[in-house]
């Protein structure tokens, strides 16, 4: 559908229906609306954001039902359909205007601004604020909106700053597109793995420990235990050598890889011990360049594939931290491949192989392949070596296209020292995560001073693959439990089989079996409590086992099984035997769909 726009030149023209600025014009008729019930309300902020908008306001207090009367409200200036109009004014004639109509936060901004700055103002009524807009040109254009929710925002998110009120919305051309986006935040909601992990027992956290700081539970740590085997064995297979790394190191350490001059923001606080200035470790290759560089390599050696399960450290700021997905504590799934330049296809082709392979195991098909190159106009983000920037993403482009690879590019998302292919996948809520990554390295090799002899007798640089899996075992984590909602597959299920005996007389029957299987390798519970069958079936299915195993009269006679599948299947007279092979065949069951 056509639509008029106003641009902050006064200029009107018309384009299809553009959602980022129809969500911004009716962030405007939020605030119109806060003005017009809440007339001491201050005017922060309200962009446009991907889920929609928001604004943010001071000196007025909100409940969650109050949403219901702004909509209200805003749904009457709609109705006026007031018409947008725009104005400038010299800087000192900004100030006072906004001065004058108490506007605060508004004055603040203006006065941050550069002198040069055209200062551009929409109103609609007698409702003013400071934009550089486009907007609807006609208020009936923004379509259909919703507000969502209330928050606390720092003023310009700085903790050190105001508390603000943030009110959420959203808005969509079409009346069922909201509905659609209703729909989602509710499963959204279904599939939080905070919630879950709580539910589940998985996972908690504490203030006493710490924010950011997860502790993971016997449930999640069966999780844990089981992804690690996984990926170690898998990687072991392929010649990849493991080992064991402190999760501190010296200052000078990360002075000579470089992190220190791009990633220090991000570290935790140097601690003075002795003579010496430590700090967390937030990566693990600079450890990893030091292991190589232990021994003298011939050509004959490389590639050499130095993995490790290893426990990193990030000052993640505290508005960031969320259960299992963005923590300051976590364990990463790396490796590091040091290849002669002749192997680096074929190495980053078994990176790609491995990749895919992990992939079908879990059965993961919604993903796509993004080649992460430097933004090259903020040079100040990266190493600053443009030959070798040019190198790199050179030989990486050509490496992909050689594997027949379809992939996009995407500026600014490189490490600082080298382009990377990061895999997207789209989780269950439509989401794009980046879970594994491979990284090409000709920047540290340099600065710790690596080399091998090649056939020729003389020394010469390796290059360096960066790679990992699952990327970090808490986010993969809280990933699968979304996916999932809990209902893991067989292998990572905490309790695979539960055993619910009707009566005191079924339970040496029941713990039997729990003793059989448990030899096995099998995670097996009996629930001998005094409960009702009924009951206990109830808590077996909130715990989301896979198999639960109902021992009555009839099956301790017959010795035989009655089965109650998570899905809702159901199995009669299933002998000890038969279900025992089934188990084998479920043993290493990782499909999570």
């Amino acid at each position: 559908m056509s639509v008029k726009y106003l641009n902050n030149q006064g200029e009107v023209y018309e384009d299809e229906y553009v959602l980022e600025v129809a969500r911004h014009t009716t962030s405007h008729i939020l605030a119109m609306a806060v003005k017009r019930l809440y007339q001491d309300a201050k005017l922060a902020i309200g962009p446009a954001i991907d889920s929609g908008f928001y604004y943010d306001f001071d000196n007025v207090s909100l409940k969650q039902e109050d949403l219901e009367k702004l909509e209200a409200e805003m749904k009457k200036i709609i109705k006026e359909n007031l018409k947008m109009s725009t104005f400038s004014l010299p800087r000192a004639e900004a100030i006072a205007l906004m001065k004058e109509r108490g506007e605060d936060y508004k004055v603040e901004l203006i006065e941050d601004l550069p002198e040069e700055e055209r200062l551009t103002f929409y109103q609609m009524g007698d409702f003013i604020d400071l934009c550089t807009g486009p907007h609807m040109l006609y208020l009936k254009s923004v379509g259909h909106f919703k507000l969502l929710s209330l928050t606390g925002a720092y003023w310009r998110g700085n903790e050190k700053n105001k508390m603000l009120t943030r009110i959420y919305g959203t808005a969509f051309a079409k009346s069922e597109e909201i509905e659609e986006f209703l729909k989602q935040r509710e499963e959204a909601k279904l599939r939080d793995h905070r919630k879950i992990g709580k539910d589940l027992k998985l996972f908690m956290t504490h203030e006493l420990v710490g924010s950011g700081l997860p502790l993971w539970l016997p449930n999640g740590s069966v999780i844990r235990r089981c992804l690690e085997r996984y990926i170690v064995d898998k990687e072991v297979s392929l010649g990849y050598q493991h080992v064991y790394t402190p999760s501190l190191a010296n200052v000078e350490l990360y002075k000579t890889s470089g992190h220190w001059d791009h990633y220090k923001e991000d570290m935790f606080p140097v601690m003075k011990m002795d003579n010496e200035e430590l700090v967390l470790r937030p990566m693990n290759c600079p450890h990893h360049m030091l292991i190589f560089k232990n021994e003298l390599h011939s050509y004959r050696d490389l590639p050499i594939r130095i993995g490790e399960l290893a426990h990193d450290f990030r000052w993640e700021d505290s508005g960031a931290v969320c259960g299992l997905e963005r923590v300051r504590a976590m364990c990463q799934n790396d490796a590091h491949l040091f290849v002669r330049p002749d192997q680096i296809k074929s190495e980053f082709g078994n990176v790609v192989r491995l990749i895919l392979d992990v992939y079908q195991d879990f059965g993961f098909e919604n993903y796509t392949f993004r080649l992460s190159l430097r933004d090259k106009e903020n040079k100040e983000k990266y190493y600053d070596n443009d030959e070798m920037w040019d190198r790199a993403e050179n030989e990486l482009r050509t490496i992909l296209k050689e594997l027949n690879l379809d992939f996009y590019e995407a500026e600014g998302e490189a490490a600082f020292y080298g382009p990377k292919l990061d895999v997207q996948i789209k989780t269950a809520l439509g989401h794009d995560v980046t879970v594994s990554t491979c990284q090409l390295d000709f920047l540290l090799p340099e600065r710790f001073d690596l080399s091998y002899v090649d056939e020729n007798g003389e020394k010469v640089r390796p290059v360096v693959l960066h790679r990992a899996i699952f990327g970090t075992l808490d986010r993969f984590t809280a990933f699968l439990i979304e996916e999932t909602k809990g209902a893991f597959p067989f292998y990572l299920s905490p309790v695979q089989v539960k055993i619910l005996p009707i009566s005191e007389q079924e339970v040496e029957f029941a713990q039997g079996l729990q003793q059989e299987w448990t030899q096995k390798g099998f995670r097996v519970e009996v629930d001998d409590s005094n409960e009702k069958i009924g009951y206990k079936i109830r808590v077996a299915q909130l715990s989301k086992v896979p198999y639960m195993i109902i021992l009555g009269k009839k099956e301790l006679e017959s010795k035989t099984l009655s089965i109650r599948e998570r899905n809702g299947n159901k199995m009669e007279g299933i002998s000890v035997e038969e279900f025992s092979k089934k188990l084998e065949e479920k043993r290493y069951e990782l499909k999570t769909k």
